[in-house]
Formats: C-alpha cells, structure tokens, sequence
C-alpha cells in the first residue's frame, strides 16, 4: 500500500459516489437501533428501488443528538430528520430533489454550532464497516505519511508539540507517555488500547468503537511505529459485542489492505493487533488491573511504580491509552501538533467528546473544545433541563467525579478546572440533575456502585466504601446523626490518602463534592427528618401517643 493507492482508493469511492444524486444516510448506532433503524433502513431501500430515483442508503455511526433517534441525513441537501420510522421511509425518498419532510425536520443548530468535531469527524459520512469508505476521509493517511516519511521520534515530537492529554481521566500528558515508552529497553514492546468504559451513563468509547473502528486502529498503529511497539491489544467489555464485531471486521480488512501485519506499507515496520474481551469489572479500567487480565489473571490493581511504560503487560514496556486518546492520533499527525494545540485553552489542548445523559433535553455525543463553559454545554448544546424544572447539578467524571452547582456553571471545561472544583474529567461522562434530585441519594448511588465494583486488594476501599455506603443510607433513611456526618468526612479522607488505585482513590469525590455544594441537604436529613426533593422514604419520628394510637 502506498500513498498513490490510497488516494486512487478514495478516487474511487467519490466516483462511485458520484453515480447516485442522493445520499440517505441512517444512524444505526444501539440507541437508534433499539428503536427500530434496521427496518428503517429496510423501508428506505425499498422505497428506493420503487421511485425510480438513484439514491445511495448508507448506514453510519451514532450522528450525536441520540435523544432524537432514529436520525436520518440527507445529501446534498443536508437535511437532518429526527424520530424517523419505517413508515416514514416513502415520504423521505419523494422528498428528495424537493422540500423537505416538515414533520421530520429536526432543529439543532445550535447543538451543532458549537461543536468541533475531531474525533466525531467521520460520525455520520461512513459506513463503519468498509475500510474504503474510511481511506475516503484521508484514513490511514497518517500512517503511511509516518511510515515514509517520519522517524517514531518525529511522531513522538508531534504528538507533545499538540499538547494532547489522555482522554482517559487521568489527564496525563500523551507526548511524555509515548516518550517515555520509546526510551524504555526492551525488545519486545507492547501497544494497548482501554476499551473498558465503565461509567455510569458513559458511551463515548463505544460509540467510536462501533462507528469508526479503523480511527482506533490507526491510531494505535502510529503509536506502535512511534514507540517501537509489534504488538496490540484492545480491551473492551462483551457487553459491547457491535464494538467488538465492528473492530474484528476492522482489523481482518486492515490485515487485507497491508495495513497490519508484517512490513506495512513496504517498509520494515511489522505491527499486528489482537482484540481481548473483558467481563465488564469496573476496576479494570485501572491500567495494571487491564494488563492483569489482558495476561489471564484476575483484574486486579498493582503497586506502582514499576509503571506500565517500564513493566507493563507480560514485563514489557507497554503503551497504554484510551479509545479517544487513539482517535486524535491520525488527524494531529496529518495535519500537525499546532493545529490541534490551536484549539482548547492553556492546559487542556483540543476537544473533548461528553457524553450527555440525566434531565437534559438533548441527551447524546457531543464534541467541544476544552475550555468551552459548562452552561453552554448544558443549556445551549443539551437544551436545557426539559420539564419546567430547573437545573441543580451536573456529575462529570462518573463514580469518581464530583456533582458541581449551578453557580459554577460559567466555569471552563479543563483538567484542572474540573479538580479545582472537585470533580474530574474522567472519560467524559455528563449526568444533569435538577431540582427533582437529591444530592444525599445521589451520593449513595456512586458509593453503592464504587462498593460493588471494589476488587477487594485493599482494605480502605473494600471496608472504607462499605462504611461510606451505610452511613449514606443511615441519611437517607432518616436515622443518621451528625456524628455520622463526621464519620463520614473522616472516612472520605481515609479511603482518598490510602487507597491503592484510582476507584478507591476518587470514590469519595461524589460525597466530599456533595458536601460541599449541598450540605444543606444533608443537614435536613440528619435534623430535620426531610429530604428536600421529595425522594428518600423518610419517616417521621413520632412523639406523641395519640398518633402512636391512631
């Protein structure tokens, strides 16, 4: 495979595309598929092959606003309809060359204005399973410009130059990982790609994995070329099995392109990858837990250092990042580390894709450059809190983020931003609250998830969450005291300074945050035997006779 092949490939692709006058392209993701896309799809292709117009049905990848699915999108004409079915498949195919289906138009502008898509480039224009399509959008364009024309250091360099962050949770510096992995010694090196999302409400992983598995791969192929890698591993939960189909599929047609396998493109670099299936533990999602169980053993975290860049998987050097991190590799190398370090604020360079869910109109994937406020993400992107209610707080960063309050809302999305405030980035999960919502419960629920994915190595996550978890309901059953309160603050600070790995480490951040931003609630819990939003099963103390007798 050279360059000159690559763009005759995507000659021929827009020549191909070039015979039909329309191009109807149906969301096909889970959210859109559990609510009917495939026959969707079905409907459109027949009413096709009935009107006699020349019309290409394309299925693609999760379009963003998944609240409104089935979505459909329309070119030329780039008409966007939203809540489509199969009986809407006939007024959709007579519309073409025409106006557009009223009822159907779906009215995001500025859902979509405010978005920079990077890593959602191609969600939505390509079908997730042919390479061809993806070579079309300058795929794997990358690797051979790397390949023919980089040293690994040169890619090592771009990659710091762009100030990319791990899209991970932990934030660190991308660049100085791959360096750190290309200094390592050792001739056997490893590339592994963290495909364990986890959190709950979290699908920006899986949606890349499921609608543009070659930009994973692509990227996990430049790393290997620039830290001296032959070998990879995606780990990624069974519950996932279209990701883990659309990735198998994936890597057979990159093996059949030479883009995997042994001396790619004609040149001496031999890199292959192997897809591991993970049984959905949380904890995994720790790097030395992930290597634990890529290697067969139970997935559990390990003391560090030695860090994985210098004993990692099977005692090698190995690479570690997440999906996201892979996605932005191909386009920082094609269009170089400036570019993307144009985009986002001081230390948080680029976009960052969230995954929107809770009480927010427009739930679904959106992408946005860091340092963009949080009310714009919420309140103009998602919509708003739907409902006459209002808005009261929004979790990011999963189990081990915190909940931050409306009068935070005007605070820039970064890294340290999100820490300052006591939360994290995390992969990148966004779960709205509003005035419906007890921030006490709310608290439980992430420390009763921590609590039950906690491996168990060590004691102050194992028994300091089981505790946290008790005292919690204690509140929200009406029976927990202000000494219970102090406990509690007492045990986040144990469970934070001593635990081994990161689930322990940030498990308290929805409780230290809660309290925080909402200690009142639990003060009307403790005291006063209330929950102001109305949702735990309080009962009130009874004290006097005639009650106890009626």
């Amino acid at each position: 495979m050279t360059i000159e092949e690559l763009e005759q490939i995507a000659k021929s692709v827009c020549q191909e595309n070039e015979k039909y006058d329309f191009e109807v392209n149906v969301c096909m993701d889970l959210a859109c598929s559990s609510q009917g896309a495939q026959q969707l799809k079905d409907a459109l292709v027949k009413a096709a092959e009935t009107s006699g117009k020349n019309v290409h049905i394309r299925r693609t990848g999760c379009m963003g606003p998944c609240s409104s699915g089935p979505l459909v999108r329309v070119d030329p004409e780039e008409a966007l309809y939203h809540h489509v079915n199969a009986d809407h498949a006939e007024a959709i195919v007579n519309s073409l060359g025409g106006a557009p289906v009223p009822d159907l138009q779906c009215d995001l502008n500025e859902h979509f204005d405010k978005q920079v898509r990077v890593v959602l480039e191609n969600a939505g224009y390509i079908d997730p399973e042919k390479i061809d399509e993806y070579i079309a959008r300058d795929g794997y364009k990358a690797l051979l410009t790397a390949l023919t024309e980089m040293t690994p250091n040169g890619v090592v360099h771009r990659i710091t130059e762009s100030g990319l962050r791990g899209r991970g949770g932990g934030g660190y510096p991308t660049g100085l990982k791959w360096g750190t992995v290309a200094k390592a010694s050792g001739d056997v090196k490893y590339v592994v790609c963290n495909g364990d999302e986890g959190d709950p409400g979290a699908f920006m992983d899986r949606s890349v994995m499921e609608g543009d598995p070659h930009r994973v791969i692509e990227g996990m192929a430049l790393a290997a070329y620039a830290v001296g890698a032959s070998k990879g591993f995606i780990y990624v939960r069974a519950e996932y099995p279209t990701a883990v189909g659309r990735l198998t599929a994936g890597l057979r047609d990159a093996r059949r392109r030479g883009l995997l396998g042994n001396n790619i493109c004609n040149t001496p670099f031999n890199f292959d990858i192997e897809i591991r299936l993970g049984a959905g533990a949380f904890v995994c999602g720790e790097e030395t837990a992930l290597l634990a169980s890529i290697e067969g053993k139970r997935g559990t975290p390990r003391p560090r250092p030695p860090y994985p860049a210098v004993s990692g998987l099977f005692g090698k050097p190995t690479l570690i990042n997440n999906v996201e991190t892979y996605a932005n590799i191909a386009p920082i190398v094609r269009n170089g580390g400036k570019w993307f370090a144009n985009m986002g604020s001081e230390r948080s360079k680029g976009t960052k894709v969230f995954a929107l869910t809770g009480k927010i109109a427009n739930t679904g994937l959106v992408e946005v450059p860091m340092g963009i406020k949080l009310r714009e993400i919420i309140e103009v992107i998602g919509g708003g809190v739907p409902g006459g209610h209002t808005f009261k707080a929004v979790q990011t960063g999963g189990p081990s983020g915190g909940c931050i309050p409306a009068e935070m809302l005007d605070v820039g999305v970064s890294y340290d931003a999100l820490v300052r405030l006591g939360s994290i980035m995390g992969s990148g999960g966004m779960i709205v609250m509003d005035d419906t919502s007890c921030m006490v419960n709310v608290a439980r629920f992430f420390i009763e998830f921590c609590m039950t994915e906690s491996c168990g190595k060590c004691i102050p996550c194992r028994a300091g969450t089981a505790q946290m978890f008790t005292l919690l309901t204690r509140f929200c059953n009406g029976s927990g005291t202000m000494d219970d309160l102090e406990l509690l603050e007492s045990l986040c600070s144990t469970v934070k300074e001593a635990s081994l790995c990161g689930l322990g480490q940030t498990a308290p951040n929805p409780v230290l945050s809660t309290l925080k931003y909402f200690r009142n609630e639990y003060i009307e819990h403790i005291v006063h035997k209330r929950c102001p939003a109305g949702v735990c099963n309080i009962q009130a103390p009874v004290t006097d006779q005639k009650e106890v007798l009626a």
